[in-house]
């Protein structure tokens, strides 16, 4: 009997009329080894007609239209883009044609649905209820670095007139500090953004940290203004949950799982 396609969801966002949204399993697609099943990126070496499919397969499980997604080139960086209606469907089945070097998405747009792909990297996805309003951010080590989650909710306060206290934030599966072993270097990079550093690392051997994403991320949106009470961690670490997330770090080649989020019309 062929696997469904599975999601994690967060009880304080589905609690949300109208919301779109999860953070895909590794379940139910059509991709094999190294890549099973359920891979949704174009640019990890999979065949690209089965990676459509997936997505197709991750659509419909959602109950929305495939052409509704918006994929991105992401970088590992802190740019934030606006999408519209015009841009449904971009990145869908080329890579090429996904929205250029960006790591956090925004949109006002019913029937625009934000995708972005991980492997230990955080999903950070956002929503201002009265606004139907939906935020996506795409933060590793280094995303994390430059702040990209801060930055995301400094645009839509900046460039959208939403009130950082009106939002609810969930920041989803990824590597857990039970398992992100990091050098004197990474810690460098992160002290500009997160001059507490005690606060999301503590020693794991010479030269050798382990680093919270969940906690450096969830600060940053608490000093852009989203109270803590409206921040919910999934606490899922990727590489202890292989059997359902893919992991970089634990395989080495293997596919991308998503975050998906946005209102339907």
């Amino acid at each position: 009997m062929a696997e469904s396609v599975r999601f994690f969801r967060f009880p304080h966002l589905m609690a949300v009329p109208g919301l779109v949204h999860g953070v895909s399993q590794r379940h139910g697609g059509a991709s094999p080894a190294p890549y099973a099943s359920l891979n949704l990126s174009l640019a990890v070496g999979d065949e690209p007609d089965r990676v459509v499919e997936n997505r197709r397969r991750l659509a419909t499980a959602l109950g929305i239209p495939v052409e509704g997604l918006v994929f991105a080139q992401q970088v590992h960086g802190r740019g934030v883009s606006r999408v519209t209606a015009a841009d449904r469907g971009r990145g869908l089945t080329d890579r090429g044609d996904a929205l250029p070097a960006t790591d956090a998405l925004y949109t006002d747009t019913p029937g625009v649905y934000l995708c972005l792909l991980f492997a230990d990297c955080v999903p950070v996805l956002v929503v201002a209820p009265r606004r139907r309003l939906v935020g996506l951010a795409h933060a590793g080590w280094q995303g994390t670095a430059q702040g990209v989650a801060r930055a995301l909710v400094e645009t839509l306060r900046a460039a959208a007139g939403v009130d950082p206290a009106d939002l609810l934030v969930g920041i989803g599966p990824s590597i857990g500090p039970c398992c992100y072993t990091v050098r004197a270097e990474v810690l460098r990079a992160l002290q500009a953004e997160e001059p507490a550093l005690e606060a999301v690392v503590r020693p794991a051997g010479p030269d050798q940290w382990r680093l919270d994403l969940w906690a450096a991320n969830r600060r940053q949106v608490e000093r852009a203004g989203v109270p803590p009470e409206r921040i919910v961690l999934a606490g899922l670490c990727t590489r202890c949950h292989q059997t359902d997330y893919y992991s970089h770090r634990a395989e080495g080649q293997t596919g991308r799982f998503a975050a998906v989020i946005g209102f339907r019309p």
